[in-house]
């Protein structure tokens, strides 16, 4: 499943919606904290694409199906036309921006982005395990992220 993604920061806002409407058949529920920290990814990097490149983007999504048994994998990519790689930044606590590779860092069981043709392609993954529904997933590395964390994806 893909979106395009024009350089507008109301296509943030768009993405969002987008991924959410996706959930229904994979078997995530909406009320999930995976679902949640989906949405708060596909977040922040669309705003990256959009704030930092100026160039349309692509906006993937790779979902479980319902049903899925055993450990599954949910998979988010954005690919847009610029050459510029993604640099974390160190920020101080007065800083509006220039935390989102940190919060994808700190939520994503797997991220990283490589070059593609004249742009490049930034993605996460998140472990998901069948039969946990409701909870945060018990079965990759980044299920402590989850714990003690509040936020909201609106």
């Amino acid at each position: 499943m893909q979106l395009e993604i024009r350089p507008d920061p109301a296509e943030v806002g768009r993405a969002r919606r987008w991924a959410r409407s996706r959930l229904a058949g994979s078997g995530i529920g909406a009320d999930e904290p995976l679902a949640e920290t989906l949405i708060l990814l596909v977040s922040e990097l669309v705003t990256n694409a959009v704030v930092h490149t100026g160039c349309p983007a692509v906006l993937r999504l790779s979902l479980p199906g319902a049903g899925t048994a055993g450990e599954a994998i949910v998979r988010l990519e954005v690919a847009d036309r610029s050459n510029r790689a993604p640099v974390p930044r160190c920020v101080d606590g007065q800083s509006t921006g220039g935390r989102g590779l940190a919060l994808v860092d700190g939520l994503a069981d797997r991220w990283g982005w490589s070059s593609e043709g004249t742009g490049k392609r930034i993605w996460c993954e998140l472990d998901r395990c069948a039969g946990k529904s409701g909870a945060a997933p018990a079965c990759g590395g980044g299920a402590a992220a989850y714990d003690g964390l509040a936020y909201e994806a609106v």
